[in-house]
């Protein structure tokens, strides 16, 4: 609502104004040009290399858990009290292992993603800065607080191409 609010404000402040019709105008994705750009697609390749083992050690503890509870499920009843309090252990177990390692997988990746955005801020800051001058444009939106945008007034794929060629 507040972002609605501020859309009808600032619309009605630049139709108020004769310079309007002058007036260059476009609208920018900040996160998809950064999440589209070369070098943040080589992020994500390296970093699911770098995680995709204990991904799949997490992976396989769910799957042992929910065999074990599965199996609790079915047979729990016929099974002899100590065979099920063990296998009611174990499956506390995996669980308990499951939360630890999953809490500790999130931890690295929101580091390393962290560390990611911090290398890269910088190089699609200077791309914008540099597309919105050649463009000449006197005021740049965030996509979020439009409702519809054509093509055209977009210049997230400048962005995008410019942040490519950044070294």
């Amino acid at each position: 609502m507040r972002k609605l609010t501020q859309w009808v404000l600032l619309s009605a402040a630049l139709l108020a104004t004769p310079a309007f019709a002058e007036m260059k105008i476009a609208v920018l994705n900040y996160q998809m040009a950064l999440l589209e750009s070369d070098a943040a697609k080589k992020y994500a390749v390296d970093a699911e290399k770098k995680f995709g083992p204990q991904l799949n050690k997490l992976k396989t503890l769910e799957s042992d858990a929910k065999r074990i509870q599965d199996r609790l499920v079915k047979e729990g009843e016929r099974m002899q009290t100590a065979e099920r309090e063990r296998l009611e252990l174990e499956f506390k177990q995996k669980a308990r292992d499951f939360q630890f390692q999953s809490k500790e997988l999130n931890e690295a990746k929101a580091v390393a993603d962290r560390e990611m955005l911090k290398q890269l801020k910088p190089k699609l800051d200077k791309a914008v800065e540099e597309v919105i001058k050649k463009g000449s444009y006197d005021l740049v939106l965030e996509q979020g607080s439009v409702v519809e945008v054509k093509p055209q007034y977009d210049i997230t794929r400048q962005v995008i191409e410019r942040m490519n060629q950044l070294r």
